[in-house]
Parts: structure tokens; sequence; C-alpha cells
């Protein structure tokens, strides 16, 4: 056609495309979110419920140990003992928790329901016996504890929450597993009257503290077992009532009650631990005065290795090591609630829970008391604070949630793989080790079958 180009070859040129549009950039190529879209991978995998609570409760346990030697020096060297004599005892009770962690962690679920009557009725049997002359023992005015002989004394209301959380669960899963939680004198009966018990037998001795806890448990397991509202709201009226009550009547409980958020130790010095704990937070700055530099624990703060721990530990550390302490709990709460959530067993899931709220609240209220936030209740920091009374069952109650943390269908699979990758053993001769390699590959293509997606 006249006018128009032509080619060589008397065709006319190929007319190239317009230029396309760039196209957007996926959001994951977005560094932030990237990071955001990792992590969220990170929390979705099935083993990380397992790292958490076997992480967290090792570094709490092991921070706990360095801090109770660090503010326990001074205590002992004034009782005329050696310095690292509280140490030595909570290392001795940490070792033995040790062992009762690994043996619950490897306890199949059904031991753990059979142990729960055992467990409550030597629990209810040592509470009675607390009560018993000659061998109960008073400590700051609460009968709770029972000589050993020795330097050694038992407290046997710690017992009484992990058997509250074992027994309350299986009653939970079995009435569940008959279909009679849908009634309310089910739901109620026989674990409301069993936990009133226990916290009779507590109050007797004067722990008030316990017996918060021992509340909250309960609370927990009502939760969790779909309680309606108004039973719910019912029984906690009822609870604090009694509390108001047993605060109005007794001036120690008043006068802790009136030191909430002092700042000042007042007249007689009233709110003396109160308000030094105060201190010993606020002059631990940003990084603390570093470790064995407290000022506090020199007489000022009273149960500085005990209760108020954590002001020692932010004198030392500071802000930096307390946000690490919250930290660490706020992680084992997390996996706790997980492994509640996605377990299909009923005792599991009650008996996770029951932990879970046991050992966060416990943790809200020591805290909460050394920050002036809550009174001062004279509970311990679980897996922090010097006691082996507290410390045992608390290992215990870890190692439970890691037994169920690895009982998820994805853990064991995921778990599955991270056996050795040579099939054979060392030294292994013959034709046994040359099928070896064949049989951990079908082991491992069978568990790459099972595995949730994003695990690695």
């Amino acid at each position: 056609m006249p006018g128009s180009p032509q080619s060589r070859t008397g065709r006319p040129p190929v007319q190239r495309a317009a230029k396309r549009p760039a196209a957007p950039v996926p959001p994951h190529d977005n560094p932030v979110l990237r990071l955001h879209h990792r992590l969220r991978r990170a929390w979705d995998r099935p083993l990380t419920a397992y790292y958490l609570i076997s992480g967290a409760g090792a570094l709490i346990t092991v921070l706990g140990l360095i801090m109770v030697y660090s503010a326990s020096q001074i205590t002992a060297l004034q009782l005329s003992l050696p310095g690292s004599y509280f140490f030595r005892k909570q290392f001795l009770a940490a070792l033995i928790g040790a062992g009762l962690l690994v043996a619950a962690m490897k306890m199949p679920v059904k031991l753990h329901r059979a142990l729960a009557y055992p467990i409550l009725a030597g629990a209810v049997c040592l509470m009675i016996l607390v009560q018993v002359p000659g061998i109960g023992v008073a400590v700051n005015g609460n009968q709770n504890w029972i000589a050993l002989g020795g330097s050694f004394q038992i407290q046997p209301s710690e017992f009484g929450k992990l058997a509250l959380v074992l027994w309350g669960a299986d009653l939970l899963a079995r009435k569940q597993d008959k279909k009679l939680l849908t009634q309310w004198k089910h739901m109620l009966v026989p674990l409301v009257p069993a936990a009133f018990m226990l916290l009779g037998l507590i109050m007797i001795g004067g722990d008030m503290g316990t017996a918060i806890l021992l509340t909250a448990i309960l609370f927990g397991l009502l939760w969790l077992a779909g309680a309606p509202t108004r039973l719910f709201a019912g029984v906690l009226s009822v609870a604090v009532l009694l509390g108001f009550i047993l605060i109005k009547t007794s001036p120690n409980r008043m006068a802790r009650l009136n030191c909430l958020g002092a700042t000042d130790p007042g007249p007689g010095d009233a709110c003396w631990q109160a308000v030094h704990g105060i201190y010993a937070l606020a002059s631990g700055g940003l990084f603390g005065s570093g470790l064995g530099a407290s000022v506090e624990k020199w007489g000022q703060l009273p149960e500085a290795h005990t209760d108020f721990i954590f002001a020692v530990t932010g004198e030392e550390l500071g802000l930096a090591g307390t946000l690490s302490v919250l930290a660490l709990f706020a992680a084992l709460g997390y996996a706790g609630i997980r492994v509640a959530g996605r377990s299909e067993d009923p005792f599991v899931r009650y008996a996770a829970g029951g932990v879970t709220t046991w050992i966060t609240a416990q943790a809200v209220i020591n805290i909460g008391a050394v920050l002036g936030l809550l009174p001062i209740a004279g509970v311990p920091l679980p897996l922090f604070s010097y006691g082996g009374s507290a410390l045992l069952p608390t290992m215990f109650a870890i190692g439970l949630l890691i037994a169920f943390a690895r009982d998820e269908p994805g853990a064991r699979a995921a778990l599955a793989l991270r056996q050795p990758r040579f099939g054979r053993k060392r030294g292994a001769r013959g034709p046994v080790s040359k099928r070896s390699p064949r049989s951990w590959n079908t082991m491992r293509r069978r568990a790459s079958k099972a595995r949730s997606s994003g695990e690695r």
C-alpha cells in the first residue's frame, strides 16, 4: 500500500505492544509485612506451644535461682547462716522439681487422670494435719506449714492447687462425656463444695493469698466448662462477699488494703514493705544497678527473696529485667491458652486451662502487689521466688503443659521429624544397618503427610 512503510520482505513491520503498567508490589515484598507474615507462620507452627512452655519455664526457673542467690545473701548472713544457704535449698528443690517435670512430661493422660484422686486425698490429709498441735508450724502468723525435720518444711496448700486442677479437670471431663454439663447442678456439684472445703482448710490457717488462687482456679474451670453467665456471676458474688467479710474482720488484712498505692510508710511504718518495694523498682532505672548491687535487700525490704523478689529484680536488672520476666510469663500464658484451645480431649483442655489460670493469676497477684496496684497477698512469684513447696507442684504443672503440647497431632508429627537424620546407628553392621535408611525415609514420608503447613 502506498505511503505505508514496508519491510525488506515486503510485509508491514510488526507493531510492538504497548508497555504494560508495572505490576503492584506484592504485600510480602514489604520488609515489615514480610516479617509479620513470618512471625505469624512461626506462631502457627504445631511446636510453637511446646517450645514456648519449655523455654519460658526453664528461663524463669534459672533466672529465679540467680535472683534468689542475689536477694537472699544478706538475709542469710543476718541469721548467722552461710550466704548461699537459701540458694542451695532452692537449687535442691529445683533438681527435685526437674525430676517431677520430666515424670509429668512422660506420663500418659490416663495416668494423670488416675493420680487426680490420690493427690486430692493426700493434699486434704496434709492440710488437716497442719492444724494438729505439734505437727503444724506457724510462719508469719499463718499456720500452713508442716515441719519435716531440720530446716525443711512443707506447705500442703501449695499442693492443693495442683490437686484441684487435676481432680476438677477429670470430674468435668467425665461429666462432659456423659453430657451432664448442660445441667447447672452437675456443673456445680461436687466441684464447688470440694473447692470450698479446700478453701476452708486454708483459711483456718489464715492464708488468704492461696485461697484467692484456689478461687481463681475454680472460676477458670467453670469458665472452660461453659458455665452460664448468671451461674458464673452468682458464684463470683458469693466469693466476693466472703472475701469482703474476711478482710473486714481482720485488722492485718485491712492494713494491707489501706497500703494500696501508698508512697509513704505511714504512721507506725504500716506500709513499710509496700513503699520500699516501690523504692527498689524506682532506683533500678533502665538497666539496674547491677546483679548483687541492690540496696533495699540490706534489711530495708522484708521478704526480699520470697514475695518481693520482683522488686529486687527491678533494682538490680532495671526495667529491661522486669520486662523480660513479664514477657516470659506472657509467653507461658499464651502457650497454655493455645494448648487448651486446640485440644480435643476434654481433660487436657480443662487441665491446661486450670494450670494456665493458676500460674497467670499468681504472677499477676504477686507483681501487682510489688507495683502497688494490688494488696499484698503473700503469694510467691511462680518458678521465681524462694520456696520449695511452691516450686515442686508448679514444675509438675509445667510438665503437664509440656506433655499436652507434645500430644497434639501436628506436634507429634513434627517431633517425629526431629529424629536423627541417619537411619543406622554408629557401629551398626550387617544387613540390618543397610535397611535402616529405607525405613527412615518411609517414616519421613509418612510424617510429612501428617504435619501441618509451615512446619519444617
